[in-house]
């Protein structure tokens, strides 16, 4: 008797699971299933933005690699497209072959975005160590005569981009006036590139202050690259949790959807 008790009140307790949990994560998954797409989109910037970061800047890098956390974030960009369609589909219309791909996809994309996450983290602290020292060797070696030497090409196009005057400040260039011969010492002078845009007659005297950037360039590439390493991370982790969220959803109409038995070998069939 009390078995049977506890039967009906299990059976009870599913039934009244089943109606309020499962149509609550299908509108789950369908709501998310657009999040995924806005995500991509955002996701998707940041790569771009830390793959063009590094074409514009390559001289400053010596490793060839860094670009890698960008393409991870295209991939993972891409991939959510189609994971976003599966969700809307399965809170639509459940299929077994539908959900299993949306849990791989989903798995698929935990893993691209962990390495992300990591790669983000490692990259930041290498390159914001590397960009001292490159930039400073660059502004040393900088040598305006040659103008169209590569090394002072990107010293000239840094400065430009960023709107900044050597690597810490403008007075870098005084440095390497004194430690060089490349630059005239008696005639105190940046080069045009610190110049402002609006000032056409500067030529990088020191006597005008107000017509030159003033800024390092260091600190400017710094912030760029928290900025965008930071935008990554929180990308990777609201994504995570968005990813948890479907897996749970899509988890739960897996539930109540069952594989059919097949019982090939049951006597009944036979009989």
């Amino acid at each position: 008797m009390r078995r049977a008790r506890s039967v009906v009140v299990l059976s009870f307790l599913w039934r009244y699971e089943d109606s309020w949990l499962r149509p609550f994560a299908r509108y789950l998954l369908r709501f998310l299933g657009f999040i995924f797409w806005g995500t991509a989109v955002a996701l998707a910037f940041g790569g771009v933005f830390v793959i063009l970061m590094y074409r514009n800047y390559r001289y400053l890098f010596q490793e060839s690699f860094l670009s890698l956390p960008g393409w991870l974030a295209v991939a993972a960009a891409l991939i959510l497209l189609p994971t976003g369609v599966l969700a809307i589909s399965i809170s639509v219309k459940s299929s077994r072959y539908q959900q299993g791909a949306l849990m791989y996809l989903l798995l698929v994309l935990l893993c691209l975005e962990m390495s992300l996450a990591v790669l983000a983290q490692f990259y930041f602290i290498g390159m914001a160590s590397e960009l001292k020292s490159t930039m400073g060797s660059l502004v040393y070696q900088y040598n305006g005569t040659h103008s169209q030497d590569p090394g002072n090409r990107a010293v000239d196009a840094i400065q430009r981009k960023l709107q900044c005057c050597g690597v810490q400040n403008y007075t870098d260039w005084l440095e390497a006036t004194a430690a060089s011969c490349h630059l005239p010492a008696e005639k105190a002078r940046v080069p045009e590139s610190c110049c402002k845009e609006e000032y056409s007659h500067c030529r990088g005297d020191l006597s005008h202050l107000e017509q030159l950037f003033q800024e390092g360039c260091l600190k400017k590439l710094e912030d760029r690259l928290h900025f965008v390493m930071l935008y990554m991370l929180w990308c990777c982790t609201v994504l995570s949790f968005l990813e948890l969220l479907a897996g749970v959803s899509n988890g739960i109409l897996m539930r109540h959807q069952p594989f059919h038995d097949r019982r090939i070998l049951d006597s009944s069939t036979f009989s």
